[in-house]
């Protein structure tokens, strides 16, 4: 199964794509693809016989689901769209039309997330009171004042027991392997740290219990690690939309300085969703960018070991 590719943008420029090159590990046979038809409706089809399946390969005998990676990937056009982006803190009038930031949104929540639960979602303020209200719960940042688009970026813990579910209902292939039915099925008690924390203790004690003879997970148990655990997933959507906004052409400013009890009350938010951060975009203005990128030095942070 393969996905469209889209172009990064005419701003991107015409530099020659690179074509990435692999040697495989091992000969694969491959068996005649199959289709790419997904959810639920898909999976019964595909089940009764009425529809094809995922493309597949055989491996040793054993057909396995087979996705090649892209062929042509235009490396510097990506690394001026990484390179490109700043927090750019002022913008200017013109509007992102509402197809630009819908394919936006729609990169956006292509990131990798944790399990595949896609604990996050994207609330685009347009209505004029709420914008203002917003804005001035952003501490009335040039950013938010002078944003085209405000969409604040919220991550959730109070979906894993539906997701899921969802998940093993909306399986892509004919058949759920039972250890995959398995794991889902224990999510929801993974992820829930009970009245006070009190489940998480028990978990944590148990667990710590049996990583005293092998290599366990150590956590998320607490409320707290579990926020952060969605908070890591959704964190990885934003950085997919602030790029995708720059290969668009158009800017953003990540803010994280607002206020969040008043940020949650203005989007009636339920419990178990938090907003992580409130996304300016628009086109950049002249004076936009403050001042020069400041990145210490490269053996702060990479270390080979």
């Amino acid at each position: 199964m393969t996905e469209p590719t889209r172009p990064v943008s005419p701003a991107a420029g015409k530099a020659k794509p690179r074509r990435a090159t692999s040697t495989p590990a091992q000969k694969i046979q491959k068996a005649p693809k199959t289709g790419n038809a997904a959810g639920p409706k898909a999976a019964a089809a595909r089940k009764s016989g009425s529809a094809p399946g995922p493309a597949t390969i055989l491996i040793d005998g054993k057909p396995r689901y087979h996705e090649p990676a892209p062929k042509e990937i235009d490396i510097e056009a990506f690394r001026r769209v990484v390179a490109g982006r700043r927090s750019v803190r002022k913008f200017t009038a013109k509007p992102i039309p509402r197809e630009v930031l819908d394919d936006c949104l729609d990169l956006a929540m292509l990131a990798p997330c944790s399990s595949g639960l896609q604990p996050w979602s994207f609330y685009v303020v347009r209505s004029a009171d709420k914008k203002a209200r917003l804005v001035k719960a952003c501490m009335s940042q040039l950013a938010a004042k002078t944003a085209a688009e405000l969409i604040v970026c919220v991550a959730h813990t109070d979906r894993v027991h539906d997701f899921a579910r969802k998940m093993l209902k909306e399986w892509p292939m004919p058949d759920v392997p039972p250890l995959v039915k398995r794991y889902y099925q224990l999510i929801p008690y993974m992820y829930t740290p009970g009245p006070l924390n009190s489940f998480a203790m028990v978990k944590k004690a148990a667990i710590a219990a049996g990583g005293v003879v092998a290599p366990v997970p150590r956590g998320p148990y607490t409320k707290a690690e579990v926020d952060l655990w969605a908070a890591k997933s959704t964190a990885l959507a934003c950085e997919n939309l602030v790029l995708a906004l720059r290969a668009h052409g158009y800017d953003s400013c990540m803010m994280e300085g607002f206020d969040e009890v008043r940020v949650s009350k203005l989007l009636a938010l339920p419990a178990g969703a938090f907003p992580i951060m409130v996304v300016g975009a628009g086109e950049r203005a002249e004076d936009g960018v403050f001042w020069p990128q400041v990145r210490f030095e490269r053996s702060l942070f990479v270390h080979e070991v």
